[in-house]
């Protein structure tokens, strides 16, 4: 595990391989340990950068007023500082907003973008009572301790198919929260909406969704991929939200596959 520090925030991060730098973004209530099978599986194609995002995993808390903005300006400083030439950005399910909020005010900084099981923002891509209701949930487990509410969310997460041992080690990455980092987060960008920045993206984008995915429904894939001009709408098979741990064959096949018909 590597360390930089970003604007007073150490951020941790994770790195493999060489070639075209990827830069993996996780997504809520996680941290760099999900990409595991991204980090083995890619490295013999790319320099595989994966970060904990402020708040997460080995990274430093943000403050209670970080915002989104600041998110987006603290992964832009992260990729000025770790990443050899502007790199390939992935972000999963939460991760996808962070990718967005960096399009917004950073847009020379990606060469593509793919995002996977992805939200215009929950605000941008949900009814606005289903906003509130995520918003109050998450709100009210950080009191809570990680046992009570992970199950609750594992079935959402994965289908029923999912390798029990694969459910079993995101779990246990979940329950290593950050509380004040997550509570941060949630305030930062838990209204956010993108639905301004996707007739903007100009870069190759691949929309990467699993065909089982409860949180991010195939609807949403398909607005997001009307709203982004030139954009590749790829599903997963037999796959839930998750894609990148329940199927992560399939994930990484498809993200090395687009990657390399944009060319180095």
């Amino acid at each position: 595990m590597d360390t930089v520090e970003i604007s007073g925030l150490r951020i941790g991060y994770q790195r493999a391989g060489q070639g075209p730098p990827l830069v993996l973004l996780h997504g809520a209530y996680e941290d760099s340990r999900v990409w595991r099978r991204q980090l083995e599986g890619l490295s013999n194609d790319f320099t595989v950068i994966a970060w904990d995002a402020p708040g997460c995993g080995r990274s430093d808390d943000p403050p209670p007023d970080f915002s989104g903005a600041d998110l987006g300006d603290a992964l832009a400083s992260f990729l000025r500082e770790v990443a050899p030439r502007k790199p390939h950005v992935l972000g999963l399910s939460w991760g996808s907003c962070v990718a967005l909020e960096l399009y917004r005010n950073h847009s020379h900084m990606a060469a593509s973008l793919v995002l996977a099981s992805a939200y215009a923002g929950w605000a941008g891509s949900l009814p606005p009572d289903e906003v509130e209701r995520r918003y109050a949930q998450i709100l009210a487990e950080l009191d809570q301790p990680p046992e009570q509410f992970i199950p609750v969310w594992l079935p959402t997460l994965f289908t029923e198919r999912a390798d029990p041992a694969i459910v079993e080690e995101i779990s246990a990455i979940m329950a290593d929260f950050h509380p004040d980092g997550m509570r941060a987060l949630l305030s930062a960008n838990g209204h956010s909406d993108y639905r301004d920045v996707l007739p903007t993206i100009s870069v190759p984008t691949l929309l990467l969704y699993g065909e089982e995915d409860v949180r991010s429904p195939l609807a949403v894939a398909r607005e997001m991929h009307r709203q982004i001009p030139g954009s590749q709408l790829v599903v997963i098979p037999d796959a839930g939200h998750l894609t990148a741990a329940e199927t992560p064959e399939a994930f990484n096949a498809e993200v090395r596959r687009f990657v390399h018909s944009i060319g180095d």
